[in-house]
């Protein structure tokens, strides 16, 4: 895997840190990069689509009176500002008028490195330091049905249209939209190569997924699918994460018994916490 974390990205695209490539252990390329309807789509990258009336998705914006998405001078970034350890990151993120109002700890952990297989593990706290709430929503929120994207985002390859989704609980399909669950997986086939590849995904327990497989492959566990989230002003919210990239077509069977072998132990999906309390006078 390749992760960017100094992009040099059209401001409308919302300019934030992704990694792309992303390859199995058979060496392909599991991910798509600024695909031409959705630009700022950019492999796997963390996002918010709707934060208190910014954007940090990038794109236009779903309005709810005029019923579409709206080009508005609210698209925000999130800056690369240093590396305090092995993929221990520190971001700050920023609105298009330049006001900070969040600062995140981010922290990307190649494990599980296996003949066929790897997984990357994925945590984010996120820490509210614009001096009043934020609200975490998404174009669901907003009154767009079915489209409450937020947060984590994968955008598989162009061939990986059409893919097949299989999830937790003998679920599957894009049936999966708006619902729960605590994993899901995305298998595809590449061009060219007579290969397929499988993604699984792995979250906390009731994490509601956004998944399409048209027009495109796409994978997001929502940070705010139908309800907005509210983050206190000085309080943080953290997240953990684990994306496992497998070569082949992996079943049920096999999904499920990689799930048993490889234990994600989380707590129900974490809250925002409370602000800390100050320290001295």
């Amino acid at each position: 895997m390749r992760y960017v974390y100094r992009p040099r990205s059209p401001a409308f695209e919302g300019s934030k840190p992704y990694a792309h490539p992303l390859r199995s252990r058979a060496g392909d390329v599991v991910t798509a990069y600024r695909p031409h309807d959705h630009r700022w789509h950019k492999g796997l990258q963390m996002t918010a689509s709707h934060l208190s009336g910014e954007n940090f998705w990038g794109g236009g914006s779903y309005v709810r009176e005029r019923q579409a998405y709206v080009d508005l001078p609210n698209v925000g970034t999130m800056r690369h500002e240093e590396f305090t350890g092995p993929g221990r990151e520190r971001l700050s993120w920023h609105t298009q008028a330049g006001e900070h109002w969040v600062d995140e700890v981010r922290e990307l952990t190649v494990r599980d490195v296996e003949e066929g297989s790897w997984a990357l593990d994925f945590s984010t706290a996120m820490t509210n330091v614009r001096g009043e709430v934020l609200r975490f929503g998404s174009p669901t929120t907003h009154g767009r049905p079915m489209a409450g994207y937020s947060g984590l985002f994968w955008r598989g390859p162009r061939s990986f249209t059409g893919g097949t989704v299989i999830a937790e609980g003998g679920r599957g399909g894009p049936e999966m939209m708006g619902r729960a669950a605590g994993w899901l997986a995305y298998a595809g086939w590449h061009d060219e190569v007579d290969r397929a590849s499988t993604l699984l995904f792995m979250a906390a327990p009731g994490t509601i997924w956004f998944v399409r497989t048209t027009p495109f492959a796409a994978v997001n566990p929502s940070l705010a699918f139908s309800e907005e989230v509210e983050l206190a002003a000085g309080a943080t919210w953290s997240h953990r994460y684990r994306v496992v990239v497998g070569n082949g077509f992996w079943d049920r069977e096999r999904l499920e018994d990689y799930v048993r072998g490889h234990p994600f132990d989380l707590p129900e999906l974490p809250e925002p916490s409370e602000p800390s309390e100050p320290e001295g006078p």
